[in-house]
Parts: C-alpha cells; structure tokens; sequence
C-alpha cells in the first residue's frame, strides 16, 4: 500500500539515529530592501542508507534546500544535523553532483586527474589515491578512459567522471542535483541505473533532486514532495516498488502507474497552493 510518513520521521525500521535531520527549516533571502521568504518550514529526516528523491513545482526551494544541506547557504532559521553534528559549513562526509557536469570538471585535467584532485587536497597518499580512483572508475563503468579528457567525452560520460569523483571520495551522504537534466532520455536511463546500482553496491545515503517525476518514482525508496514556495513538505511518500528494478519491467508496472499518477497528483496541488495535509491510503491492487 502507499505509506505516508509523519511529518520529521524518517522510513527506518532499524531504529538507528538518522544520517541527516532537517527541523523547521527556513530560508529568508534579502532582495533590494526586501524580504522573500524561499523555504518556510521544512521537517524531516533521513536514515543512514536510504535513497530519497525531493519534487516540487518549479521555484519551489529544492536547490536552496540542497545547499543548505550541503553548508552553502545559512539557514535563517531551523537545525541541519548530520550524524547528530550541526551543519555549519561544508561537511567532510558529504559530497555533491551538481546538474552542469561541464562547469565541474577541468578541461585540461585527464578523466583520472578531475577524479584524484579531492582526494589529493586532502593529502591522501598516491597508492591509496590510485585505489580509490580505480574503484570509482570501474563503479562507472569507465576504467577504459582514465587517460581522456573531459571534452573528448559524451555528456552522459562526462557526468558519470562528476559521479565517480563524488564516489571516490566516499562520502557518508551524496547529495544530487538535477544531475541528469542536461543529457539525452537513454544517457538518462542509463544514469538512472547506475546510481541504483551505486547506491546498492555502496550502502551510501543518497539525496536526489528532480524535476523529473518518473525518475522520482523509479529511483526512490522515498520521494519528498515540497509544496509552492514558500516551501513545507507536503507529503512524505514511501516507494514500495521492489528493490531490483530495470527501466522496461518497472516502468511498465502497474504500480509505478499509480505511484506516478498520485506524484503528479501532488506537484499539481502544490502548484495550485493547495496544502492536503495526510493522503487516504491507496491500496496496491490484486493481481
């Protein structure tokens, strides 16, 4: 069936402390004398482990959202904690891909080079530096070009070099911005997996910005719904799609179908200004 969560409660089952907990979190940003109130009052939290994909109308705070997440941006108001630990600036354990891939990478830097410079700035040694290089890279299936550079490479590459470099640095929480807006629907699809399959394989908790409401669906164990700026989580829904999901048989589900419909259904009130609080149940169908 579809669960919603209450408000600030993360969907672990375990009882363990959550990876990052956001409380009452708003967002004032002043503008020629004025105030423009971005995020109003954002609650709740993620467990260590858990993929979780945010939607919203557009304008609605997601990004603001991240960089305050990620110690960019002061919150006006509300807590930030990572592993119990205030956010107060750009955490160690976290690492972020943003949406313009090309802005991200260094032209004049080899695919290995762009990967290793994080973890060269933090004075890692050369041996372990390869290791964590080679891991990342065979992660994104792309041990066959260390040697290229970025702009010898496909968009959909080049992002996954942005991938790998967020991965070597094993973060304990990897933050997502749009990160495959800028590519063809296949290069997406393709992406799509394998940040499923990273994510699978490395245990790492992920937050997942979209504008994109299937992949919402199809990557999350959760999909945040905000609500028009100024922005509240209007529904905290639970993806109770299998775990092992492919692009054809996942998508063509009946219950992708109606996950998708009720996502979009929200984002639609959201931006008519229509709050609707709990959501009745919707019960999975029988085969």
């Amino acid at each position: 069936m579809m669960v919603n969560h209450p408000e600030g409660i993360a969907a672990d089952s375990t009882g363990a402390p959550p990876m990052l907990s956001v409380k009452g979190l708003r967002k004032v940003y002043q503008v020629d004398g004025g105030e423009i109130e971005a995020v109003r009052n954002l609650t709740f939290d993620i467990a260590p482990g858990q993929l979780v994909c945010v939607v919203g109308p557009s304008g609605a705070g997601k990004t603001t959202l991240l960089k305050c997440i990620a110690g960019l941006l002061s919150p006006t108001s509300g807590s930030i904690e990572l592993r119990g630990e205030p956010v107060v600036g750009p955490p160690h354990s976290m690492a972020v891909v943003f949406q313009e891939y090309g802005r991200s990478l260094y032209p004049w830097m080899s695919v290995r080079a762009n990967i290793e410079l994080p973890l060269k700035n933090q004075g890692m040694p050369r041996a372990e530096r390869k290791k964590l290089v080679d891991e990342a890279l065979a992660a994104v299936e792309l041990s066959h070009v260390p040697n290229s550079y970025p702009w010898q490479l496909s968009g959909g590459m080049q992002q996954r070099v942005a991938i790998a470099r967020a991965v070597a640095y094993k973060p304990q929480i990897l933050l997502m911005d749009e990160p495959f807006a800028a590519v063809d629907a296949q290069t997406r699809a393709d992406l799509e997996d394998l940040v499923r399959n990273i994510w699978q394989k490395l245990g790492v908790t992920i937050i997942f910005i979209t504008h994109d409401i299937d992949e919402s669906v199809y990557l999350g164990e959760r999909v945040l719904v905000l609500s028009n700026s100024p922005t509240v989580v209007q529904e905290d829904l639970t993806i109770d799609l299998p775990v092992e999901r492919d692009q054809l048989t996942t998508r063509s589900s009946a219950r992708f179908t109606e996950l998708r419909a009720h996502v979009y259904e929200q984002i639609q009130l959201a931006k008519a200004g229509t709050l609707t609080g709990a959501v009745p149940v919707v019960k999975k169908r029988r085969k």
